[in-house]
């Protein structure tokens, strides 16, 4: 009887099976290193075309149409999982503070609000509250996360949507500057922003 030998190289090939599964999954469930990896200083952001809802521009907005004015600052927010983020909200509300700040930088900042197209823009204007966005500030919908996924943000997780992501991209359309955060915190500040402008 040879059940001992066949049992051996089925455990071998069970083995080798699980490791390499193992490492397939460990490389796609680290999409924060991926995108860090995409979105790393020096490289060329991707274009993109999102519709502007507050703020100074209105309707659809392109970033290479802006970028071309000068340097642009992308903050993806996490829209609406559930409920509002209020480290979103202190974020925004940071920048809100130094928009004379940014002004002074001839910066523009995109805020990018993502979430399934049903109800995100009521859950927008929920977030805003009425509130007048200054200059340069433009507040932009993603819907159904066609921007996130595209930069390789989507948090896809149970009441998640996007990894929290502040980006400067200079006049010549690269990326200077890149924070990412795996959790809800951790967020850029308008002063680390304003230092990499």
């Amino acid at each position: 009887m040879k059940i001992v030998p066949t049992l051996a190289i089925c455990a071998l090939a069970l083995s080798t099976l699980f490791t390499a599964t193992a490492s397939a999954q460990s490389h796609s469930l680290n999409p924060v290193a991926d995108a860090k990896k995409t979105l790393s200083p020096g490289t060329e952001a991707k274009d993109f075309q999102l519709r502007a809802i507050a703020g100074e521009l209105s309707g659809d907005v392109q970033l290479s149409q802006v970028n071309a004015e000068g340097p642009v600052v992308v903050v993806v927010l996490r829209g609406f999982p559930g409920r509002q983020c209020p480290a979103c909200s202190a974020q925004v509300g940071d920048i809100v503070k130094n928009a004379d700040k940014f002004a002074a930088k001839n910066a523009r900042v995109l805020l990018i609000y993502p979430g399934a197209k049903l109800q995100l823009g009521q859950h927008a204007n929920d977030f805003l509250q009425g509130t007048k966005l200054p200059k340069p500030l433009t507040f932009m919908l993603d819907h159904d996360f066609q921007f996130t996924n595209a930069y390789g943000l989507r948090w896809n997780a149970t009441n998640e949507t996007a990894y929290p992501t502040t980006l400067v991209v200079d006049k010549s359309g690269k990326i200077t500057y890149v924070k990412i955060s795996e959790t809800h915190g951790g967020r850029a500040m308008s002063n680390e922003i304003l230092a990499a402008l």
